[in-house]
Parts: C-alpha cells; sequence; structure tokens
C-alpha cells in the first residue's frame, strides 16, 4: 500500500436544576464513588488515579484505500476521496459528528470498529475505538478493548482520550470513567460510581453514547437516564464530571432529557467555557427502563444552554412556533458562543441551517424568545434540505450532507460570514457518498479542526465503512 495518499494533508415537563453545593468531603463521605476502589487507591495532586494494565493489542495497521469512483463529473476538480476503513466482516464509523475526537494537529482523530453511525453496543465485544493517524497513510491503533467501552473523546489539548465503561443496571451497577494517552499508554481509571449521585437518590443508567470537555480540559460531561426500572417516564439528567478532583455532580434532571446532545462551549473565555448546549424533548415517552416509546411530542424539541453548576439556564431562539421545528442535530459554531441548528420548516417544506445565540430563558418559547437573536444561514441557497453538519475550530468553514437522501445523499461545503448577519456562502457540492442513509448509516459529515479535510461514513460497500475527503 503506498503512503501517499495523505501526501497533501496539513502538518498541522418537569426539570430540577442542582447548582454545584457538593465539597470533596460531602462526596466521600456519600459514598459516591466505589468504596472497594477508593480503598485499594490513592489521591494524588486531588486526583483518584488508579493504574491499569495497559491491554491494547498490536496496531491493525493502514487499511487506507483512494476511491476515486467516488468523485464525478460534479465534484470539483483536485478532489479526493479516501476510504479509511476496509473490513468487510465488521463495520466501521465515525463518532458522531459533533465529537470532540481530533487532536488540535488535525492529523490524529479517534473513530471506532464493530459501531453503527449512532454507536456501538455496550456488550459487543468487537466494539474498539481506535486512534487513526492520518500522516501515517491512515493507520490505525487501538485505544480501547475493555466491553462496554463508549462515549470517547480527546482533551483540548490532544493528549489524553477519556471514555466510559458502561457496566450499569437500571437503577444499579457500575459506571467508570477512564483515561488513555492518545498514543495508547498510561491508561488511569479515575473514578467509579457504583452508588447514588451525590445529593440525589438517583442511580445512572443508559449512558448516552456521546461525552463532552471543557475547552480547558478540566470537566467532562455526558448524559443518562436516573429512574429506578419502576415506573415509566423517568427522568434523565446531565453529570458534570471534574478530571482533576475525581468526582461528579447531577446539574440537571427531568424526563424531557431523554436525547440531551450535551455539547460543552470550545469558547476559551473562562466565561463561556463552563457552557453547555442541551436539548429537551417535550412531550418525549419512555419505559421503565428509560428506553424511548415516543422521542418528541406537541411543538417539539427545544435548545438550551446552562452552566454547569447548574446556573444560568437560557434558550436558543429555535422552533417551537408551530412551523419550525427542530431536527435534533446542532452544534457550537467553532470557539464562538454562537451556535447552529437543522431545522424542519413546515410551510416551506424545507430543512434549513439557523444559527442563534442563548437569551435568558423564556417558557421554552423558541424562535419567539424576546431578545434572541437568530440567523437563516440558508436563506440564499435554493431549496434548502440540510441534515447532518459540523464546523472547523475557527467557525469560518461548515460540511453538511444534504438532500435527497434516497439517492445517497450529497455533501456540501460553505463558508460562514458575519455572525448573526451573513448567510453562509460558497457552497461547494462535493460529492454522493453513495450511502443507503438507513439510520445505521447516516453520512455525519465533519471536519478536521484546521477545516482543510472532511470525514463522513457509508454502506456503499455494503458494510459501513469510514471514509476521508480532501482537495476542496
Amino acid at each position: 500500500m503506498s503512503r501517499n495518499l495523505f501526501r497533501n494533508l496539513p502538518m498541522h415537563p418537569t426539570t430540577q436544576y442542582l447548582p454545584n453545593r457538593i465539597t470533596r468531603r460531602t462526596f466521600l463521605r456519600r459514598g459516591s464513588v466505589a468504596t472497594a476502589a477508593l480503598a485499594a487507591s490513592c489521591f494524588t495532586s486531588n486526583r483518584l488515579l488508579r493504574a491499569a494494565p495497559d491491554v491494547i493489542a498490536s496496531p491493525i495497521g493502514s487499511q487506507a484505500k483512494s476511491r476515486p469512483d467516488l468523485v464525478d463529473d460534479n465534484s470539483p476538480p483536485g478532489l479526493e476521496v479516501i476510504q479509511l476503513t476496509a473490513d468487510p466482516e465488521v463495520p466501521s464509523s465515525h463518532l458522531y459528528m459533533e465529537a470532540q475526537i481530533f487532536a488540535p494537529d488535525s492529523k490524529r482523530f479517534v473513530l471506532h470498529r464493530s459501531a453503527t453511525a449512532h454507536g456501538g453496543s455496550r456488550s459487543d465485544p468487537k466494539h474498539q475505538y481506535l486512534r487513526c493517524d492520518l500522516d501515517d497513510n491512515g493507520s490505525l491503533h487501538p485505544l480501547t478493548e475493555e466491553l462496554g467501552a463508549t462515549a470517547a473523546l480527546v482533551s483540548p489539548d490532544g493528549r489524553l482520550v477519556y471514555y466510559f465503561v458502561d457496566e450499569t443496571t437500571t437503577g444499579g451497577g457500575r459506571l467508570t470513567l477512564k483515561r488513555v494517552g492518545l498514543d495508547g499508554t498510561d491508561r488511569q481509571t479515575i473514578l467509579v460510581v457504583d452508588s447514588a449521585l451525590p445529593e440525589t437518590n438517583f442511580r445512572p443508567s443508559r449512558l448516552y453514547p456521546l461525552s463532552t470537555i471543557s475547552s480547558d480540559g478540566k470537566r467532562l460531561a455526558i448524559s443518562a437516564f436516573l429512574g429506578d426500572g419502576q415506573s415509566a417516564n423517568g427522568p434523565y439528567g446531565l453529570m458534570i464530571f471534574d478530571v482533576q478532583q475525581a468526582t461528579v455532580r447531577l446539574v440537571i434532571h427531568g424526563p424531557t432529557w431523554c436525547n440531551m446532545h450535551p455539547q460543552y462551549c470550545r469558547s476559551t473565555d473562562p466565561e463561556a467555557s463552563h457552557d453547555v448546549l442541551i436539548q429537551e424533548n417535550h412531550g418525549c415517552e419512555t419505559d421503565a427502563a428509560g428506553g424511548i416509546t415516543k422521542l418528541v411530542g406537541g411543538a417539539g424539541a427545544d435548545i438550551h444552554v446552562i452552566r454547569d453548576d447548574g446556573e444560568n439556564f437560557r434558550d436558543m431562539p429555535w422552533g417551537r412556533d408551530g412551523n419550525e421545528a427542530c431536527q435534533g442535530h446542532q452544534c457550537w459554531r467553532g470557539r464562538t458562543t454562537w451556535a447552529v441548528t437543522s431545522t424542519g420548516n413546515r410551510a416551506a417544506r424545507e430543512a434549513q441551517l439557523i444559527e442563534g445565540r442563548a437569551a435568558a430563558h423564556h417558557d421554552h418559547a423558541g424562535l419567539r424568545t424576546p431578545g434572541a437573536v437568530r440567523n437563516d444561514l440558508t436563506r440564499d441557497f435554493p431549496s434548502p434540505h440540510f441534515y447532518h453538519f459540523a464546523t472547523d475550530i475557527a467557525g469560518e468553514r461548515l460540511i453538511s450532507d444534504a438532500a435527497p437522501m434516497d439517492q445517497g445523499g450529497q455533501i456540501y461545503i460553505a463558508r460562514f460570514g458575519e455572525a448573526g448577519k451573513d448567510p453562509l456562502g460558497q457552497f461547494v457540492r462535493l460529492l454522493n457518498p453513495k450511502s443507503t442513509c438507513r439510520k445505521h448509516a447516516h453520512i455525519h459529515p465533519f471536519l478536521s479542526p484546521d477545516g482543510a479535510t472532511g470525514f463522513f461514513n457509508s454502506d456503499e460497500s455494503g458494510v459501513l465503512q469510514a471514509y476521508v475527503v480532501k482537495g476542496f
């Protein structure tokens, strides 16, 4: 296999809010870490870190192969498509497009095998997170082998991979937060949760498959089901883990948080770095075990921002007016405090991309939130139908899939203008990924931090695989 495939890559309805009132002493006294693990461990620099033997097998090597057949007559000149994974028996996938999985050098990132576009199964022994080295012909290196490994992310400095090992049951079990170097060394257990969360009677289960980390690398957030398995429509909630102090706290919970999509603001501003974007699914219904039987109802979901101490709950100006509805995909615009969502517009029969900024909470009014600023990014695009998207870290470029999904989908790249004012411009249609676009094989495109390289999923070969596109 030639090693020059990547030669041009750059080097470079009831909700409760729980403010943080938990001291480390209270946390330990209430037994919210596994007592047996704590007794066998020690605190170093206020962190509970237990060394674990490396369990990683030999590198998989490169499976990368050029796919010029996915470049068509309508693709821009010089476009290159490379298939990164190629196991014909086991599917592989990029993580969800909002996930924080890249090192800042734009050369190394995390994907996973034996997974769909929406995650892997905690009971699947083949599910595994891998590091992909783009500057080494897309070589793949295993990072996890634990059964139940889930919700992996890369720290903002690119040194560490955090992930959970989910051994929870409804109302019980054990949840373990771990970290490992992006190079696969120095695996540590940070925290084990095997009893009720501090100052609550809740035990987490049904962990959301994505976690998110603050821009300073100090706090990690993830959502989970909190019900006891005895009645339907139990609560879900957002947990904040302090990775330096080895503590966890619950900052918001209720029955409408079944699909939270938590995302830390990536701004390095000290205040903004505490903000988390969260989704509220009004009218959702769940069974006693937390399984979703109705995803959303009524006027639909809305999107909020909350500080990671449970304070300053705000609204994003999207949906909830009977015409515009949030699709359920949103992300921050790079490191800014602006965010973007995809919407469904019933009157125009369009799927638009709308930019917005958080405003004071006002009765879940959506786009009618007083004082809110919103900006239709796709108003100059004829008949927009955009669904899954992401931006670069500078908030200057956006990549998105688009209809027609029943014909394999399309991938577009575009540029932002002035935040809150300008529409997206310089749209370029890249390719048709030829995916079935069924739920397991959603395209989910995203960009490297520097915006020079794009990534997507497709099952065009008959098996879901991960791809990269460059030269646009």
